[in-house]
């Protein structure tokens, strides 16, 4: 059987087996017609318009299945809570004012819902407003999350910067703030770099200490007496005790677990001193500002605690310098109440990033009058109602005539006593260790 003999078999195989459809693999060859054929074969441009159409309506139906697909994963989503669109997460800054009282410090505890924390109600409006997923609230790594410091039980702050990734929601600050109780305020939002640290590129930490003048009143004087006044003179002993600790010492004794020789012991406070006081409510406060590159767990709160000491006339003014040396000193810490964190500063990022016309500068200027505001209103009345209602001032106060400065903490708090790390929820006046 010659050539043409087969082809003409192959055509009218595939004609009896029915209309020619396309298939997926390889294109069949078309053969030509045949002289002496009983019917002429279509023309090939007709052929390669039908075999187009066939195509066609294939690919139209792939991209059916793969749309109703994607819908149908959309719909999943949204039905698991997650975000339905991906918008693109950018890394950015939040102001943070809270008043600390009521919560067991900034950092959240993972893993434990007995005590409340800051994060714990941030993370919350997080979620709810669209800003992050909820599996990021559960493990914050997933949103690079750092606060710039931690506070402990009580302790309120009127600048805390934390920093994270976030999907760029509408109107974000006013939805984040809608999920938060009023003494808990986001102030400001700004876009940094994606590889910020809040904590790693913060240069120093500025805090201050409330507390009423009559902590300062003589040993004779009456703890009670909320009469008190300070004078120009007493407040002038208070700022020359308290510019002792300007420089670089070593605070081994000003917090825990930490031995003398140890490195980060050293750390370096730039300034400190006390403000002309004020009267609320009929009784006095002063407020003593302290900025330092770090600082340790209840390093702060110690070192007013000392200097209270010394001018009541509990301790002589050597005990401060002896306190520096590899001696163990069990120095008095002050209550918890009155410390604040009040502001943080970037200024090695503002020199490198804040003028390169991308990133705006972290100096926060335009959020300073709402910080104020915050203060006067949630911070201050919290202090000092705390304080006539409490008394935790009036009650430290009466422990220093029984205090043994020459004790070690853990001697002083008894043998079975456990002195906290500061991983365990402790203080963290700054970026503890």
């Amino acid at each position: 059987m010659g050539l043409s003999s087969l082809r003409a078999a192959a055509w009218a195989l595939r004609r009896a087996s029915g209309p020619w459809t396309p298939r997926l693999g390889p294109r069949l060859l078309c053969l030509p017609p045949m002289a002496g054929n009983g019917e002429a074969l279509a023309p090939v441009g007709a052929r390669q318009e039908q075999g187009t159409k066939a195509r066609s309506g294939w690919q139209g139906a792939a991209r059916t299945w793969e749309e109703t697909a994607q819908q149908a994963k959309k719909l999943k989503s949204s039905e698991d809570g997650e975000q339905p669109r991906k918008l693109p997460k950018r890394k950015i800054v939040l102001l943070m004012a809270y008043s600390g009282k009521g919560y067991h410090g900034m950092q959240r505890n993972a893993g434990s819902s007995q005590f409340k924390t800051i994060e714990d109600d941030l993370v919350s409006a997080l979620v709810r407003s669209g800003c992050i997923p909820e599996n990021h609230g559960e493990d914050m790594r997933k949103m690079s999350f750092q606060r710039c410091a931690r506070t402990d039980k009580g302790v309120s702050a009127a600048g805390q910067v934390v920093s994270l990734k976030v999907w760029l929601v509408d109107d974000i600050l006013d939805k984040i703030n809608s999920h938060l109780p009023s003494q808990i305020r986001i102030l400001g939002l700004k876009r940094v770099t994606g590889g910020f640290n809040s904590k790693n590129k913060c240069d120093a930490r500025t805090y201050f200490y409330m507390l009423p003048t009559f902590a300062f009143a003589h040993k004779d004087h009456d703890v009670q007496d909320e009469t008190y006044r300070l004078s120009a003179d007493t407040l002038r002993h208070v700022n020359r005790l308290l510019a002792c600790y300007k420089g670089t010492h070593n605070f081994h004794n000003f917090t825990s677990q930490k031995g003398p020789r140890e490195p980060s012991a050293r750390r370096y406070i730039l300034d400190m001193f006390c403000e002309e006081p004020f009267v609320r409510e009929g009784m006095e406060f002063a407020v003593i500002k302290v900025k330092g590159q770090s600082f340790m767990t209840h390093q702060i709160r110690k070192m007013v605690g000392l200097v209270v000491a010394i001018v009541k006339g509990y301790a002589p003014e050597s005990e401060l310098e002896r306190s520096w040396g590899e001696a163990k000193v069990d120095v008095p810490k002050a209550p918890g109440l009155g410390l604040v964190l009040e502001r943080v500063h970037f200024e090695k990022y503002n020199q490198r990033f804040g003028r390169d016309g991308l990133h705006e500068p972290l100096d926060w200027a335009r959020e300073e009058a709402e910080a104020t505001a915050f203060k006067e209103q949630h911070i201050y009345p919290t202090i000092i109602s705390t304080e006539r209602h409490e008394r935790s001032m009036a009650q430290w106060l009466s422990t220093l005539p029984v205090h043994n400065f020459s004790a070690t903490a853990l001697a002083a708090a008894g043998p079975d006593t456990k002195v906290p790390s500061p991983l365990e929820g402790s203080e963290g006046d700054g970026d503890s260790d």
